[in-house]
């Protein structure tokens, strides 16, 4: 049998050194990621704003993530991905100290929408630099490593920021901000601007130029969509929900947003690189969407306590690792150096959409029919969305077949 030594081992070799580089730069900007999963219940229980207004400011959240992404996979696309994330982080990181500041619904909202407009920017940029310091052959494993390096620091985040959380609000925003300067100046240092190469642009005679005339990507998108709008619940309404009807705690909740960070960076890779080239791409996500739906109807089936909290964590986490990294296997096959910023925007565009459904529905629903109903409404659309993936798997819309078809 295969030790757990040589199972990770074969995990994590083979991957470029700039791809660990790109990691340990995130690995150290999610590291202060602490003001989005918090900020529903700083906004209703520091500020006392209404569960609607929280709900809009994390809607503006999303809504500059979608204007971030666009401007950002299109400048990646014409002036490389180097200077779009030096420059993002770099301004996202004093926008989070400034936000800290605020108070005032109006200019809260105006400082949401421009941070993350900012921040969001990265992504698609990102995205495309892991593509460029990879191989064909270990592309899902390279996104797999980033994941690693986003919920490495995820898990830190969360941790330490309930801790802040329930002693000074005011600390996340400049951990936060603190993070992403410091980033910038990591990635500055590590990978100089000297060393970078902006990929020569060639002419390519492939139909398959934009992301909006790929119309299976499309679909693909489309259902993205809706599964992010029920994983986003997660980070969002679920904290308040936790902290309003089953009265836990904030660093019980910031435990347990660590457990989600935790248990993917120390399985996904090991995960992926067992299930990788054995099934299409298309039937692992199905299975993640599913176990998704599953753990959200947990939070009406089972009685309120911590253990089923922890539970509701494990199966949404394990949903994850199914569905995220062949998502990004899926969409990136589609792509060639000259478009890949594009569709890399297009599929953060399709998060960031999901941003904005999940909080403002989600607090709609709950103001008319309460959390109950959320449940139920986002298990349904869990399973409409697996159904969706499923029927694009037995169509046939595979990517060695829209390849041929495209040449």
């Amino acid at each position: 049998m295969t030790s757990p030594i040589q199972l990770y081992k074969k995990a994590y070799s083979g991957l470029s050194r700039n791809s660990w580089y790109l990691s340990l730069v995130v690995l150290i900007n999610r590291s202060g990621t602490m003001v989005l999963p918090f900020m529903t219940i700083y906004c209703t229980q520091a500020l006392h704003f209404t569960i609607v207004q929280a709900g809009i400011i994390m809607g503006l959240f999303g809504f500059g993530s979608i204007t971030g992404a666009f401007i950002g996979g299109k400048i990646t696309d014409k002036y490389g991905f180097y200077d779009v994330q030096v420059g993002s982080l770099l301004s996202a990181g004093l926008l989070f100290i400034f936000l800290g500041y605020q108070t005032n619904f109006y200019a809260i909202c105006g400082s949401v929408y421009i941070l993350s407009l900012c921040n969001d920017a990265f992504r698609p940029a990102n995205s495309t630099a892991i593509a460029a310091y990879s191989t064909a052959e270990n592309k899902t494993r390279s996104y797999s490593l980033n994941r690693l390096a986003v919920n490495l620091g995820w898990s830190f985040g969360g941790a330490l920021g309930g801790f802040l959380a329930a002693h000074n609000y005011h600390l996340l925003f400049w951990v936060d901000g603190c993070t992403n300067l410091a980033s910038a100046l990591l990635l500055l240092k590590i990978m100089p601007r000297s060393n970078y190469k902006k990929p020569v642009e060639t002419v390519h005679h492939d139909a398959k130029t934009s992301p909006y005339r790929d119309g299976i990507y499309m679909i693909f998108i489309l259902l993205t969509t809706l599964f992010g709008m029920c994983f986003f619940q997660t980070f969002t309404i679920q904290p308040v929900f936790y902290k309003t009807q089953w009265h836990i705690n904030e660093n019980v909740i910031g435990s347990l947003m660590a457990l989600n960070g935790l248990m993917v960076a120390f399985i996904e890779m090991v995960l992926i690189n067992s299930l990788e080239g054995k099934r299409h791409a298309l039937r692992y996500i199905c299975l993640g969407v599913i176990l998704t739906g599953v753990s959200l109807t947990f939070m009406n089936l089972l009685p309120p306590s911590v253990l089923v909290a922890t539970l509701v964590i494990i199966v949404i986490s394990f949903g994850e690792m199914f569905a995220m990294p062949f998502m990004n296997s899926f969409w990136i096959v589609r792509t060639n150096d000259n478009n890949r910023g594009q569709y890399a925007a297009l599929y953060t565009m399709a998060w960031s959409t999901a941003q904005i459904l999940a909080p403002v529905i989600g607090s709609q629903i709950i103001a008319l029919f309460g959390f109950g109903a959320l449940w139920w409404s986002l298990s349904a659309v869990c399973l409409g969305a697996a159904i969706g993936f499923f029927l694009l798997y037995k169509l046939k819309f595979q990517d060695q077949l829209v390849t041929i078809q495209n040449n």
